[in-house]
């Protein structure tokens, strides 16, 4: 029997900004990877398409402040790229999974680009100063997990 989760998406001072539903494929300690499909408008995202019924596997960690989605085609399946939120670690429940978005985010092209989306939002955001470095190392951290990857991250 699939298990569905409700996943909620809140903005840096916890107001819900997207809410959807994914299938639980695992669940480890304090990490769960769901699959969801992309229910918004095509959107180009410097060069990554995410178009509506994309595959994305997503994992969430209780204890990282970062979430990685890996966003593959809905035409073939094919890997398009990693899109990484950094965001608080989640709160994740038997049946949702809720974090705060706060607003950076890291996208990782499959031939290991890397591009930094959204630093003058994080900048404008507010929220905590000490959620501020933990936002930028979970960047460092991301950037470093993804150094000399095409294949995937690193555990």
């Amino acid at each position: 029997m699939t298990h569905l989760i409700t996943i909620i998406k809140q903005n840096p001072v916890g107001q819900e900004v997207w809410r959807y539903q994914g299938r639980v494929l695992a669940r480890r300690d304090g990490e769960i990877v769901i699959e969801a499909f992309f229910d918004q408008e095509d959107i180009n995202i410097r060069g990554l398409w995410l178009r509506r019924g994309d595959r994305f596997v997503e994992t969430y960690y209780a204890d990282r402040w970062y979430n990685i989605f890996a966003v593959h085609s809905r035409e073939d399946g094919q890997l398009k790229g990693w899109y990484c939120n950094i965001a608080t670690p989640a709160e994740i429940s038997e049946q949702c999974i809720t974090y705060r978005d706060l607003r950076l985010d890291l996208l990782i092209f499959p031939d290991g680009r890397k591009v930094v989306l959204d630093e003058d939002e994080f900048a404008a955001a507010e929220m905590p100063a000490a959620w501020r470095l933990q936002a930028q190392q979970a960047l460092a951290e991301l950037q470093t997990r993804f150094a000399a990857i095409t294949s995937g991250p690193q555990k």
